[in-house]
């Protein structure tokens, strides 16, 4: 006998992305007898409950980061759908043999959630920081990868993943802009248009919309926002940028929470036949040695409002405001 099992939506919603992804993935395991979730310790407390009802589902390796992927490419070529979830750099970097191998080579999909961003806990040191965590899985044909900006958008993101075909990695972050967006909320995957104007489109994805947004305040630009980036809505790239013709270069910034240029190639092969100009703003090459603050560590990158504000009117040819 089966028993179906009603869910009900928190009358609040989660004030922090993890809590979101905790309560989403437990809804899935109740709902999908397929859905199965690997830790490495990492959040288990938040699937205490999760583990109690779907112990052979809920799966805590310990610390154990390569093992945790091994064992989600196994569950996957054994028909489940697994989701695996850790630390950034614990789950891409270190694992990423396995990712490359035990799901890659295998043709096996999993979906990666991981916490912590590009430098979420600066006190944790190198150890716990990962800017080149979407970057390295570009080496890898086929992800699908979601970049939520706000709590209220982890639900659909993380329900699109979990129901396609492929693998996909979702980057949760301790930084949220003060609202979601609706095309994210809804996991459509399109690039949204929070602000238009006659100029350049300003691109801004996840959690950096509202320092861009203070950016570019009083400028003639268009802003867009993007919590899905693999695949990038380059459709709405190329209308949002405009025609572009000789002497007016269509002019697009990209602003990302990762390493400055993942996604510059992507926008410059959409734009390839008309004249265009790119400038990609994001976490430098350069170690920030000092731990300081996320904060701090925006200021040193240029990715807090006046230094995104000084790149963008350089690349503009205006003057400082």
């Amino acid at each position: 006998m089966t028993t179906h099992l009603e869910h009900v939506e928190p009358a609040v919603s989660p004030t922090d992305m993890r809590t979101a992804f905790a309560q989403t993935a437990e809804r899935l395991l109740d709902e999908d007898p397929l859905t199965a979730v690997v830790l490495a310790d990492i959040s288990a407390d938040l699937f205490t409950e999760a583990a109690r009802r779907h112990p052979g589902r809920t799966l805590n390796v310990g610390i154990r980061e390569p093992l945790m992927v091994s064992v989600a490419g196994g569950l996957s070529l054994s028909g489940l759908r697994p989701i695996a979830h850790s630390y950034a750099p614990f789950l891409v970097e270190r694992s990423f043999e396995q990712i490359k191998l035990d799901l890659g080579h295998q043709d096996a999909r999993a979906v990666l959630v991981s916490v912590g961003a590009s430098y979420d806990w600066t006190q944790g040191g190198r150890t716990h920081q990962s800017p080149g965590d979407v970057a390295l899985l570009d080496t890898l044909p086929g992800f699908a990868v979601h970049v939520p900006g706000h709590p209220d958008e982890v639900p659909a993101l993380l329900r699109r993943a979990v129901a396609g075909d492929g693998s996909a990695y979702i980057r949760l972050s301790n930084r949220s802009n003060a609202a979601a967006r609706p095309a994210a909320v809804t996991g459509a995957g399109m690039i949204d248009v929070v602000r238009r104007g006659g100029g350049a489109l300003v691109l801004a994805v996840g959690p950096m919309l509202d320092s861009v947004l203070a950016a570019t305040a009083g400028l003639d630009v268009t802003v867009g926002y993007a919590a899905t980036v693999r695949p990038l809505d380059l459709v709405a790239v190329r209308e949002l940028s405009g025609p572009g013709t000789p002497g007016n270069a269509a002019d697009v910034v990209l602003v990302e929470p990762y390493l400055a240029g993942t996604s510059a190639r992507l926008v410059d092969e959409a734009l390839a036949d008309r004249p265009h100009r790119t400038l990609a703003l994001g976490v430098g090459r350069t170690e920030v040695r000092r731990y300081g603050t996320p904060e701090e560590h925006d200021v040193v990158h240029e990715l807090d409002p006046a230094g995104l504000r000084r790149s963008v009117d350089g690349f503009l040819g205006r003057g400082a405001s």
